[in-house]
């Protein structure tokens, strides 16, 4: 008895001495400042201003979307003006930070040191991940080394009963498709408030029993000034002010009140992403699975018995096509979003740390690496012993296999590139993030022709789709919802429409016998899209009906069998004649890179939050 009041005595001090230790704190949420937008710029001159006249401000956190486009000039100057505070400031990364940066993200670590922060004040653990998509649109991810990150945090916490703070840029529900993981990592501590960007509105959410508030953006958009919020921590509960800069405005539209929810005894279930299409095909099996402890963002490569992927912690790996073990590992100094090509003995894939890589299949030892001036996002192309690839630097370059040697440099690609080129009669052809599409020599480099969608804003490039070819034509698709077929030869546009039955976007693929496009919709669906035909028209339709579909990667047919892949995790195998649903199966709850069917009756599908499944099927 005396040893349960002395146990009890203990908690209720520990719990007294949390309230006294988190007692107050007030800082500047800022979110959404969109560096490179046009009044971007001015609109966080005058926020920090307004902040560093503000001396009872403490600290300020900035929520993601911290530039437009990712672009390397954006991140600096918004590091020159948040270096303007003169008190601590903390900042993770969105998803326009991320999907549509030139550095592959690269640079935002390299310009702010991190991705992720963690500090205590006033008695509260802040903890923050950055979020996707990364180089692949998607619905939001929080990436899986920022989750490995928060769970080391969590569990070396000096005292584990401290209230949190936890912050990202999205909301906390399926807008991120693995917003459970850090839910339900965060929820094993006292996890009293979350704070997120994204919606630009001040909102107050409810999430599995968590508040979550956030933040207006910093842009003023149609009004004639921008603003944040001013967050008040005090007596058991969070206040949030909106504060219009330098003119003394400033209006409280919340409180929130600071709990214990108590959430490691609460016995309450929340959904969860349903595996359940597994046990409805029974004929795909799983044969192993590989575990990254990074995001893989890119496809893979299959050689001699091993599959080469590829990952944001900056590896290329080999596994054993048998048992997934792994093999071999090879560290570059950048993230890497390139999909490795492989050509007998050799192993190429670029890197955002500006270098092109050629390693050894047998062993991942290096063999030569070329330096490019900005990163290397593109997916090499080898044909007969010499590498093509795209970067961020303007150039696309022809590389020898062997030694690493210039061949050729094409210096005039306004945009960066992260496609994987085609080769086609005597042409390579790629896209990149400036609208245009360019047709080069093969064996000189030089122009042959370069298209342009004529797009007002860069976001809707032909540049993450995988360009195909047959009877004389080239076909691409981008988020401007257009498909577009063009004459290989001249560049002249056939057709471009916009299809009546779905919303094209980025995800697209060639036939076998190379009669049909296929696409797949926003919506959900496969077509296939005649290539003789003087205008669009579908040849095919599945079956298939997926839900809202967003993952660029490209579709595969082979065997008689189209490989479909999907943002959240499941693969689909469509008969290629009867356009019905042969299997389905669901590894994960994040996007399906480009899938990679080998063998017999086998495929490899890899995710975004870094599982390699191989899958065997009757």
């Amino acid at each position: 008895m005396k040893i349960f009041k002395i146990a009890f005595l203990f908690l209720l001090f520990i719990g007294l001495q949390n309230v006294l230790l988190a007692q107050s704190v007030q800082f500047a949420f800022v979110s959404d400042t969109h560096i490179g937008n046009s009044t971007a710029a001015e609109d966080l001159r005058r926020t920090v201003q307004d902040i560093n006249e503000n001396a009872a401000l403490e600290f300020v956190m900035v929520t993601g979307d911290i530039t437009e486009f990712g672009a390397d000039t954006e991140l600096k100057l918004a590091r020159q003006i948040l270096d303007s505070l003169n008190k601590p400031w903390y900042v993770v990364g969105g998803n326009h930070d991320s999907n549509w940066s030139e550095s592959g993200a690269n640079s935002f670590r390299k310009v702010f040191g991190s991705e992720t922060f963690a500090f205590i004040k006033g008695g509260y653990q802040f903890a923050a991940t950055s979020s996707g998509p990364n180089m692949r649109m998607s619905p939001g991810q929080v990436p899986r080394e920022n989750l490995v990150w928060l769970d080391s945090v969590l569990n070396n916490m000096k005292d584990p009963s401290m209230p949190l703070i936890y912050i990202n840029h999205y909301p906390q529900d399926s807008s991120l498709n693995n917003w459970y993981d850090a839910l339900d990592k965060v929820k094993k501590r006292n996890v009293q408030l979350l704070l997120c960007g994204h919606g630009h509105n001040n909102h107050l959410y409810n999430f599995e029993g968590i508040p979550q508030v956030m933040g207006r953006s910093n842009l003023r958009a149609k009004d004639s000034i921008g603003g944040y919020n001013i967050v008040t921590i005090k007596e058991g509960k969070a206040t949030f002010e909106e504060r219009k800069p330098l003119i003394n405005t400033q209006r409280q539209w919340l409180e929130v009140p600071m709990l214990n929810h108590h959430f490691a005894s609460s016995t309450q279930a929340y959904p969860r992403p349903s595996f359940a299409v597994n046990d409805k095909y029974p004929q795909v099996k799983k044969q192993w699975q590989y575990q990254d402890q990074s995001d893989i963002g890119s496809g893979m490569a299959l050689g001699k018995g091993l599959v080469v992927a590829a990952n944001t912690n900056g590896q290329l790996y080999a596994l054993d096509v048998k048992d997934g073990k792994l093999k071999w590992s090879f560290a570059t100094g950048g993230k890497v979003y390139s999909t490795p090509a492989i050509s007998g003995d050799h192993v190429v894939a670029g890197s955002s740390d500006n270098f092109i890589y050629c390693i050894s299949l047998l062993n991942g030892k290096l063999i030569w690496k070329y330096e490019a001036q900005k990163a290397v996002l593109g997916s090499p192309m080898i044909h007969k012993d010499v590498v093509y690839i795209g970067s961020s630097d303007g150039h696309f370059r022809a590389l020898n296999l062997i030694t690493g040697a210039l061949l050729w440099d094409f210096k005039e690609v306004r945009g960066f590139v992260v496609t994987k080129p085609l080769i086609y009669k005597g042409k390579i052809y790629f896209g990149c993030w400036a609208n245009d599409f360019y047709a080069l020599n093969i064996k000189t480099g030089i122009l042959q022709w370069k298209w342009n969608n004529g797009a007002a804003s860069r976001m809707y490039s032909p540049a993450a789709c995988y360009p195909v070819a047959s009877n004389g034509r080239i076909f691409i698709v981008a988020p401007d919802q257009y498909m577009t077929s063009l004459d290989a030869q001249t560049g002249m546009v056939i057709w471009r429409q916009k299809m009546k039955e779905g919303r094209v976007r980025e995800s697209m693929g060639i036939s076998s016998n190379g009669k049909r496009v296929y696409v797949k919709t926003m919506d959900g669906q496969l077509f296939g899209v005649s290539t003789k035909a003087d205008s669009l028209k579908i040849s095919f339709k599945s079956a298939l009906k997926l839900p809202y579909e967003l993952s660029p990667s490209a579709i595969v047919e082979r065997k008689g069998l189209i490989y479909v892949p999907s943002h959240a995790g499941l693969a689909s195998a469509i008969n290629s004649k009867t356009g019905e649903v042969v299997w389905q199966y669901k590894s994960s709850n994040a996007l399906v890179n480009p899938m990679l069917p080998f063998g017999k009756n086998a495929v490899l599908m890899s995710t975004m939050d870094g599982k390699i499944v191989s899958l065997k099927y009757k």
